[in-house]
């Protein structure tokens, strides 16, 4: 038999705090995305350049991947299609497991995170980490660190 408990309902404040985080996470997330449309990236392209050349030999399994840029496999494999055909990654065998793959960096898609870096750094700069001063980056980075690690856990 299910029990009911009472509905614990968010206050004025909390409901501000929540709105408002969800319109900045939206607003940030389209602006960053807009500024990634002239070099002819999504948001899911750049995240995945980033996670292959910051890897070890800028590879990594295509699970590892997915799990990183929290994508199904599925959505990944379409993902990796698409850049593939950009010429900005390649998928590898695994040798150790033959049903494992890898995805890796190629040197086009290395020489485009080199390019678009810098203009992606600037519009996080510029629409976000440049808004805020030093003691409110902190604030939000303690306020924000166990939301983060509460949902990581729930993975």
């Amino acid at each position: 038999m299910e029990t009911e408990t009472a509905t614990r309902w968010l206050s004025d404040a909390e409901q501000c705090t929540w709105r408002t985080h969800l319109d900045v996470s939206r607003l940030l997330t389209y602006q960053l995305e807009k500024d990634l449309q002239p070099f002819g990236l999504t948001m899911n392209d750049y995240e995945i350049l980033v996670n292959l050349s910051e890897s070890e030999d800028r590879r990594m399994r295509m699970s590892d991947l997915a799990g990183a840029t929290l994508q199904s496999k599925s959505r990944l494999s379409h993902q990796i299609t698409r850049m593939e055909s950009a010429g900005l990654v390649r998928r590898e065998n695994c040798e150790s497991d033959r049903r494992g793959l890898y995805a890796v960096l190629t040197d086009d898609g290395a020489e485009t995170m080199r390019r678009v870096a810098p203009h992606h750094v600037a519009s996080v700069r510029r629409h976000f980490v440049d808004l805020l001063s030093e003691e409110a980056l902190a604030e939000l980075r303690a306020a924000l660190t166990p939301v983060a690690q509460h949902l990581r856990g729930q993975r």
